[in-house]
């Protein structure tokens, strides 16, 4: 059943009106902006790079083709395939969020990288690009925070070619029990004191915490590719099953 089929939905562990998921995300994320890297940094030990590494080799992508890059945040991903793609391909960065998108935007103009990037404020619901547009599709750990995330997942295969990929890097369950408790444990006593710690903000990581929890397991997010008509649906679980990686294509 998807998101709005129902007149609530989850933020965290909270039950909210449907209309007020995408503000309250917003709010979230406007305010750990600043110090987003940083946190990404502590809260896993740098392992989100090792992840991100993983994505981008499984993208393979090639010179002269398009990008896109969903809830692309301070722009991980997009700065690498900037360089994969060369001038003549394209890479499009997109984010509900213009605190974030502008971090992103500011990081890699620091880079140098410009010319074959472009920023664009979207809703990953209603994405706004034309018919089977792009080789590649990635959201990375943005899936969870969206409200109807099978209405995104159709919006990314409706922008994506024939014969290209679509890659969800997102937090998902782990699978050895001993470790979900240890996780659990770091979660919840850990996570948001150091938000309060870095960032001043122990509300907005208590929230992320528990959108953690309330995301589909691994099996229900493949089972909800192909019921958007994603073929050859397959995932890899890292760091045994804390974060999945789940791909799937469009023929």
């Amino acid at each position: 059943m998807s998101d709005f089929d129902k007149k609530t939905t989850h933020f965290g562990y909270q039950e909210v009106p449907l209309e007020q998921k995408a503000s309250l995300v917003e709010n979230v994320f406007s305010s750990v902006a600043p110090k987003y890297d940083l946190m990404n940094d502590l809260m896993s030990f740098g392992l989100h790079r090792i992840w991100k590494k993983f994505t981008i080799h499984e993208a393979a992508l090639r010179p002269g083709q398009r990008v896109l890059d969903v809830a692309s945040g301070t722009g991980d991903l997009a700065k690498i395939f900037a360089k994969q793609v060369g001038q003549n391909g394209q890479v499009i960065m997109t984010d509900i969020n213009e605190a974030m998108l502008a971090v992103g935007r500011d990081r890699l103009a620091d880079a140098g990288i410009v010319g074959n990037v472009e920023y664009v404020q979207a809703d990953a619901e209603n994405l706004p690009f034309t018919d089977n547009y792009f080789d590649c599709i990635t959201i990375a750990f943005g899936l969870r925070n969206v409200t109807d995330k099978q209405q995104a997942m159709r919006s990314m295969y409706r922008v994506l070619k024939p014969g290209g990929k679509l890659l969800i890097l997102e937090f998902s369950h782990p699978q050895v029990p001993l470790l979900n408790t240890l996780y659990d444990l770091y979660s919840f006593n850990v996570i948001p004191k150091l938000g309060e710690l870095v960032s001043r903000d122990k509300e907005s990581y208590q929230y992320l915490v528990e959108s953690i929890r309330m995301h589909p397991n691994q099996e229900t997010l493949k089972s909800m590719l192909q019921e958007a008509q994603f073929e050859d649906v397959t995932y890899f679980n890292l760091t045994g099953g804390i974060v999945a990686l789940h791909k799937g294509h469009k023929y």
